[in-house]
């Protein structure tokens, strides 16, 4: 008897948990970028491909970015905040057709979401500081870290080191 009163109390207490959240009354804390622009400010600072990347969670066809084959000493940086996301010292050839490095500068810059879309499960990454989209990082990448971050050119600055 008190398991089924124990399991009669847990149905209801999650039911009202779910009304709750469904009414909006229990809402999930997001976290707000530190730099906030509207559409027409992002559409007027980045071209129509940075765009489509960053705003619009887009991807530039393989082999055909800027820093895909990219190989001189600097900082990739994001092309929304100039934010320092990754060092040329962290690239390397992964043969996917985009910039991959293994590690990022600080981890605490890049925010790293679930990504369903196109009937995939991927770990989205995006600044930290901007909300701006990267690409994804993978479980696939050379040590140390055994990590991909696979990013598109067009979300990318860079600063050659001097």
């Amino acid at each position: 008897m008190k398991y089924v009163l124990f399991i009669l109390l847990f149905n209801l207490s999650c039911t009202t948990m779910a009304q709750k959240e469904k009414s909006g009354k229990m809402t999930k804390k997001e976290e707000t970028p530190e730099i906030t622009k509207t559409e027409a400010e992002w559409r007027q600072q980045l071209t129509p491909m940075q765009y489509y990347v960053v705003r619009e969670k887009g991807t530039e066809r393989p082999f055909t970015g800027e820093f895909w084959d990219h190989k001189e000493k600097g900082t990739y940086k994001c092309i929304g905040c100039g934010e320092e996301l990754f060092s040329s010292e962290t690239k390397f050839d992964a043969g996917c057709g985009w910039p991959s490095f293994y590690d990022a500068l600080d981890k605490n810059k890049i925010k790293v979401n679930r990504d369903t879309s196109h009937g995939m499960i991927r770990e989205e990454i995006v600044c930290k500081k901007c909300n701006a989209h990267l690409g994804h990082v993978f479980n696939d990448g050379p040590n140390p870290t055994g990590l991909r971050y696979c990013v598109n050119s067009a979300s990318l600055g860079f600063e050659k080191k001097h």
